[in-house]
């Protein structure tokens, strides 16, 4: 039987941890990964248990639906409604009469066993659907004529959206207390957009449209366009946030569901998975040190002007100057789920009660033990200007994973 995380009831559900006063903002920024979204939610968890209260949550595909949760319920009940999306979504959502002996292996199970049931849950869900979350299209879509709505995908997400219309209070998402942005592409120009509550009212159509990925789920259409998960173009809203005007002095929590670090492969499927992990980790790290460089360019220009004689200063000329000069400063505390040796290519939609359960639970221990490193939190010196923590979860001898470290701060 697996053990349960329990939801805890946040130490200052009314306003910040005195511990995140020294920024302006601070910023929960959740990638997309399917089923391994819950560890989003674990870490979401943690936060609530510390008091650190985001005032801008991002998140592209599971990770918008995630934020959607977290900003669209009052501050005591976001843990208990992520735990009532993710115990719903665990549950098949046909009642077809499968053979049930490739379930039963019990989760503590070793090599192919262990395997084949966790390959077995993930055919299940791509048979029979998840609860509150996608149904197969009946008859499929190879079966209907072009220009049939159900002849693009191969699940009807109608499920989801009555979901995310129980579950969130999109009133409370548009009040502003707290921001929300999702990303999506506009599958006619291939741009990509963000919709963000600072600029226009969201709704149930807007998360959809961020997790819509093809050829699985339908497009979603807005204002007359059609949109697909954001995740195609970029899996994570960390440039999008730490860029947006006006800058802040950022605390920022990138959650990453796909390591871009991973042993070679041994085997076909072996391909497949570490092509998917690398195809969705969006290179994080390669992000934010284009966002340190630019950074320490605006802290250059800024002292630079600063020498320059008053009239020249204000020169008209100059005022493009004036404007990427800057002093705020960034702190991204990076988390990355590390999968398991038994993790294979389907891990992204094997959505079983234990794999949910097991991914929570690393979320949650992964983010208690690096709120409770030293020096975590802290603003960096002007003259550092960019901090990120990299975590990786010290992981069992059979993970993929590769190396584990923990916790390690690096200066721009």
């Amino acid at each position: 039987m697996q053990q349960r995380t329990q939801p805890a009831r946040s130490s200052s559900p009314d306003r910040r941890s005195r511990r995140t006063d020294n920024f302006e903002r601070v910023a929960l920024v959740l990638q997309g990964g399917g089923a391994l979204g819950a560890y989003q939610a674990g870490v979401y968890q943690a936060l609530d248990e510390a008091g650190i209260e985001p005032d801008w949550v991002a998140g592209i595909s599971i990770g918008a639906i995630n934020a959607a949760l977290i900003v669209g319920n009052p501050p005591r009940q976001r843990v208990a409604r992520l735990r009532e999306f993710w115990e719903l979504v665990c549950e098949p959502a046909l009642a077809l009469p499968l053979p049930g002996w490739p379930l039963d292996a019990p989760f503590g199970a070793e090599g192919r066993t262990r395997d084949w049931t966790s390959f077995a849950h993930a055919a299940r869900s791509l048979v029979q659907g998840q609860l509150g979350f996608f149904v197969p299209r009946v008859p499929p879509p190879w079966a209907r004529l072009g220009g049939d709505p159900g002849a693009t995908s191969f699940y009807d997400t109608a499920p989801l959206a009555a979901t995310l219309a129980r579950l969130v209070d999109f009133g409370r998402v548009n009040a502003g207390a707290m921001r929300l942005a999702v990303g999506a592409v506009n599958v006619d120009t291939g741009n990509f957009i963000y919709f963000d509550s600072a600029h226009a009212p969201l709704g149930v159509a807007h998360v959809m449209a961020s997790s819509a990925l093809p050829p699985g789920f339908p497009a979603v259409e807005l204002d007359g366009a059609r949109y697909w998960d954001g995740g195609i173009v970029s899996n994570t809203p960390l440039e999008y946030v730490l860029e947006a005007e006006p800058r802040c002095d950022t605390l920022a929590f990138q959650v990453d569901l796909w390591s871009a670090r991973g042993p070679a492969p041994q085997s076909l499927l072996d391909v497949f998975e570490r092509e998917k992990d690398i195809r969705f980790s969006s290179r994080t790290r390669r992000d934010t040190d284009a966002l340190a460089g630019r950074q320490r360019l605006r802290r250059a220009i800024g002292a630079a002007l600063a020498r320059l004689p008053a009239p020249l200063r204000d020169e008209p000329a100059l005022a493009p100057l004036r404007e990427l000069a800057g002093t705020k400063v960034m702190n991204i505390v990076h988390l990355i789920y590390q999968g398991k040796a038994h993790e294979g290519y389907a891990k992204d939609y094997e959505f079983s009660r234990a794999r949910m359960e097991a991914h929570w639970r690393a979320g949650l221990e992964d983010s208690r033990r690096t709120l409770a490193q030293p020096g975590v939190l802290d603003r960096p010196s002007a003259e550092i200007g960019v901090v990120t923590h990299d975590v990786h979860r010290i992981v069992d001898p059979g993970s993929r994973a590769g190396r584990a470290h923990g916790a390690t701060a690096q200066g721009a």
